[in-house]
């Protein structure tokens, strides 16, 4: 019998192929922590501001009466 030279990849094959590239690449991207750099007062520090640009064209987009 004549044995075919063109490998078929199954659908099951490249889906495991897939899964498994998925699972090697989040893990080559994670870096080290960095410190947090903001010390107490900047913690605390009021960060809402109602009269903003954002917050009016939220509140005009979705038709909210304010």
């Amino acid at each position: 019998m004549k044995q075919d030279c063109n490998a078929k990849v199954d659908r099951r094959d490249l889906v495991r192929a897939l899964g498994a590239g998925a699972v090697v690449m989040p893990s080559a991207q994670v870096s080290e922590a960095q410190a947090d750099s903001e010390n107490n007062d900047e913690k605390r520090k009021a960060r809402y501001q109602a009269d903003s640009a954002d917050v009016k064209a939220f509140y005009r987009v979705n038709n909210y009466s304010k």
